[in-house]
């Protein structure tokens, strides 16, 4: 698993999506609950970003049609999405927040 570089542990402000672009991919970096997650970027029922949306109780809200999604899993909570998002790796170095969006064979 590669991790790269997504941001400073110091940009992140709590409950507050930050997005970055990993190797193509786009990801949304959310400290919360004492947490660092790491999710795809992209809601799976719109083509939206999710880094525009609000985050509560370990879920990212899609802004357009309000499907929350679970920080851990990427499962959404409920209508309109019903596919998941994926969500990645995360590890903290220091005061650099580290993300795997590589898969693994």
């Amino acid at each position: 698993m590669a991790f790269v570089k997504a941001c400073a542990l110091s940009e992140l402000e709590d409950d507050t999506p930050k997005r970055v672009e990993l190797d193509g991919t786009p990801v949304s970096v959310v400290r919360t609950e004492g947490e660092v997650f790491a999710i795809h970027d992209i809601c799976s029922h719109a083509n939206v970003s999710l880094s525009e949306g609000e985050v509560e109780d370990c879920m990212i809200e899609c802004w357009l049609h309000g499907s929350s999604f679970d920080l851990r899993t990427g499962k959404p909570s409920g209508l309109p999405a019903t596919r998941p998002v994926p969500v990645y790796p995360v590890k903290i170095e220091g005061d650099d927040v580290l993300v795997s969006v590589t898969q693994e064979s």
